[in-house]
């Protein structure tokens, strides 16, 4: 074997010089190092919406405690101002009559992300993402647990600026989450961390 390789001029592994002669073991690096980064993309999305969630669900259930049933507060005069109302439709109180379907709605908008999610390698895509992620399982909960009843029930919106819908934390991050998507296609960045220019 070695008088062969003298022959045809390949160099034959020193010993002693960590040679792998696997074929492709110099490809085993890159690809742990991109399994790494994905993994910690996906934990970004999940942190971001875990604060997300947690930020919805306090603040619903502080102002139903405190707030429902009582006289809108004035946050910044009338430009802004705290009144709780639930909303059994989607935004701007459209489609009340809808619940369930909405509901599914939410849960199949869940499962995209969830599956979007195996090949997540740019940090920008998981916070867009995990802003809409935490959303959607804010407004999920309250149709799932609250009433009149399961996958009926009416979301608590409680922000209220002047001439707006009323809406919540978790309208307002799946709104943020969407915008940075928007921006995020426009540059060409896909979610593995791929540019592509149309």
């Amino acid at each position: 074997m070695a008088e062969a390789e003298r022959i045809t001029g390949t160099p034959e592994p020193e010993p002693g010089t960590g040679a792998d002669p696997t074929p492709g073991a110099a490809a085993e690096a890159p690809a742990e190092q991109g399994a790494g980064r994905g993994k910690r993309r996906i934990a970004a999305l999940l942190l971001v919406a875990c604060v997300v969630y947690l930020l919805d669900l306090g603040s619903k259930l502080l102002v139903v405690a405190k707030l429902e049933n009582h006289e809108p507060i004035q946050v910044i005069g009338t430009l802004l101002q705290f009144n709780v109302i639930r909303n059994r439709g989607a935004a701007f109180s459209i489609g009340e009559a809808l619940t369930i379907f909405l509901t599914i709605i939410a849960a199949a908008v869940i499962l995209v992300i969830a599956r979007v999610a195996r090949k997540l390698y740019s940090l920008p895509w998981a916070i867009a993402l995990g802003l809409l992620l935490g959303g959607a399982f804010g407004n999920l909960t309250d149709r799932i647990f609250r009433s009149p009843g399961v996958f009926e029930g009416a979301v608590v919106d409680f922000i209220a600026p002047a001439h707006f819908a009323v809406f919540n934390l978790a309208d307002s991050a799946i709104v943020c989450g969407g915008i940075l998507i928007v921006i995020l296609s426009f540059r060409g960045l896909d979610p593995d961390g791929t540019l592509h220019k149309d």
